[in-house]
């Protein structure tokens, strides 16, 4: 029984408020105090009501566009520093500017290190994040990270559809490690899709390498965002045979025409965690919480425990 004086404090940024009460439920400790004065310009400045002095804080807030989320989380992470905090974990489940994780043509920025670097100088001990866009992106902080997979919630689920014949696809090249993973566990074959793009979030033409046909495919990735990958692959699937097809993503980014893509393709359902809300309901779109995972993991770093046996990736 952990003694209440030690106990951990949890708080939340606005963006997060929803799957932060469902992780402090899951944990067993009720959310922190936080006031929010907001200016007329738009500036705002949380503050934490209680003390946190010598205690472990678990700030939850991803950090989805706009601009502010990402602020927000800063905002509380220095305040929780200045107010003596003893360890300070930034629970990130969606680490927003993910995909700049890399310099790939000349004179761009490297957002995610610019990030990595933000979070840690406010004040963050440790980060807890889920499902990177890119798995190096752990490197660009000098603190302890727990990256946790959204494989850990979804293939229950999957398994309790109950499906034959399955085959997992990857919707690009770069997620064909992702696709092999899950493969290997639903003992699967794996198909992956090639994509030419005129630009970001546009699609010229797809071609799939690997064959669907009588198969019920799974398509994973760690992030839908247009949807346009996504609903032009189970055409092309369902153009080659398959039975149907499914989508699993961690991160429901969801902008601009998304929803209306996904209603109106031959997805037969997308999978998602709730580490960005939704912006409206689908009957398309199934969420599966990851709340329970991260309250069980914040459980373990605050005893000083092993977390390795919640990977199933």
């Amino acid at each position: 029984m952990q003694n209440n004086q030690l106990a951990p404090k949890i708080f939340a940024c606005r963006q997060s408020r929803v799957l932060a009460e469902k992780i402090a439920e899951s944990y067993g400790l009720p959310l922190g105090n936080v006031i929010i004065s907001n200016f007329s310009d738009g500036e705002f400045q949380p503050a934490l009501v209680e003390s946190v002095r010598g205690r472990r804080v678990f700030i939850i807030g991803s950090t989805f566009p706009n601009s502010d989320n990402l602020m927000e989380l800063l905002l509380m992470l220095d305040a929780a520093k200045r107010a003596s905090a003893r360890h300070i974990t930034a629970v990130i489940p969606y680490f927003g500017w993910a995909r700049q994780d890399r310099k790939d043509r000349p004179r761009v920025a490297i957002g995610a290190k610019l990030v990595a670097n933000l979070i840690q100088a406010a004040g963050a001990t440790r980060i807890m994040t889920m499902d990177l866009h890119a798995d190096q992106i752990q490197g660009f902080f000098e603190k302890p990270v727990d990256h946790l997979y959204a494989s850990t919630v979804f293939l229950p689920y999957i398994n309790k559809l109950g499906l034959d014949n399955i085959t997992v696809a990857s919707p690009d090249m770069g997620g064909s490690k992702r696709a092999y993973a899950y493969s290997r566990y639903l003992e699967s074959d794996v198909v992956i899709c090639y994509k030419e793009r005129i630009k970001a979030n546009e699609i010229d033409s797809m071609e799939l390498i690997g064959n669907v046909k009588g198969r019920n495919v799974i398509l994973v990735d760690d992030m839908i965002d247009t949807g346009g990958t996504l609903a032009k692959a189970a055409d092309v699937m369902m153009e080659k045979g398959a039975i149907s097809v499914r989508a699993i993503c961690t991160h429901p980014i969801l902008s601009g025409g998304a929803y209306d893509k996904i209603e109106n393709s031959k997805l037969t359902e997308l999978i998602v965690t709730d580490t960005i809300p939704l912006k409206r309901e689908s009957s398309k779109i199934k969420v599966v919480s990851c709340a329970p995972l991260f309250a069980d993991v914040m459980h373990k770093v605050q005893d000083n425990r092993s977390i390795s046996g919640q990977f199933l990736m």
